[in-house]
């Protein structure tokens, strides 16, 4: 593994934390509710934006140390899972199944679905 690809998914993971962290404050402050909005959001954004950077890399040509930097790096650090694990166990321990639910099934499926996209996307530009 060469130094320039660790150093490419340490700087998008640099961007990537902070921009996850600024984006659920955003949202959270502008929506007051018990679901995990900010994650949500992030995680379906996230999966879409990686669906794309795949789908331009099956497309066109892209430089293996960029992909690191805007796959791993990027969206590694943007998304989360254990936030989410987090919150649905969360929702689960104060008795909000269906919000609990909605989370799960809607982030697992509405996730696939912004994959998908991206990858389709990325696939035809």
């Amino acid at each position: 593994m060469s130094v320039s690809l660790i150093a490419a998914v340490a700087l998008g993971g640099f961007i990537g934390a902070p921009s996850r962290l600024l984006l659920d404050r955003f949202i959270s402050s502008r929506i007051e509710t018990d679901f995990p909005w900010g994650t949500f959001v992030i995680n379906i954004s996230g999966s879409f934006a990686l669906g794309l950077i795949t789908g331009l890399a099956m497309h066109i040509k892209i430089d293996p140390v960029v992909r690191a930097l805007l796959g791993v790096g990027f969206c590694g650090a943007y998304t989360t899972f254990s936030t989410f694990t987090y919150e649905s166990v969360g929702l689960i321990q104060a008795g909000q199944l269906f919000k609990a639910s909605l989370n799960i099934v809607g982030s697992a499926l509405i996730g696939l679905a912004g994959a998908a996209a991206g990858i389709a996307i990325g696939m035809v530009i």
